[in-house]
């Protein structure tokens, strides 16, 4: 699917078929995250695969807002420098990884939030670094209504010229 297409239709996958997601997708979706952009180059991130089933099911066991990660095919600890721009890179990159995911038929959702102190425990990250959020990554357990979702009419929410002045795309 283009773009677009992926971006209207992309909804949080919170419940995950057991079945695995293939090498080459992983390593996509890892090199979305790679490739995005950022605030002067710097790249204030690292990521942490997480494959292997007793691992996901510690990650979903201190994930408080998803224990479903439990259940993924494999999740992406993303995990960001304590800088001015970290938090708007590490989200840039996040949102490449999901969107290149849900292009592949593979779902996501983020989890978590700054600070995560549990998952930097569980995973030996350094106190210098903070865990900005959970990726847990599957192919979602049922179709999932692609494109239809519950957003506030663009009047709302565009503006024309000035704050208060609604702008309804024709």
């Amino acid at each position: 699917m283009n773009a677009f297409e992926t971006v209207q239709t992309v909804l949080a996958v919170r419940a995950f078929q057991d079945k695995p997601v293939p090498t080459e997708v992983k390593n996509r979706i890892l090199e979305a995250a790679r490739l995005t952009g950022s605030g002067s180059n710097h790249q204030p991130w690292h990521f942490i695969l997480i494959e292997n089933r007793a691992e996901l099911q510690q990650l979903g066991a201190v994930a408080r807002t998803g224990p479903y990660t439990a259940q993924a095919a494999f999740a992406v600890v993303v995990i960001i420098e304590r800088s001015p721009i970290a938090l708007s890179d590490g989200s840039r990159a996040i949102q490449s990884m999901l969107l290149t995911a849900w292009a592949d038929g593979v779902g996501s959702n983020w989890v978590g939030f700054v600070p995560m102190p549990e998952v930097s425990k569980l995973l030996d990250i350094p106190d210098t670094l903070d865990v900005l959020a959970i990726l847990p990554f599957g192919y979602p357990t049922k179709d999932i209504g692609q494109g239809k979702k519950n957003r506030k009419a663009p009047e709302e929410v565009f503006h024309i010229g000035k704050f208060g002045n609604p702008y309804a795309p024709k």
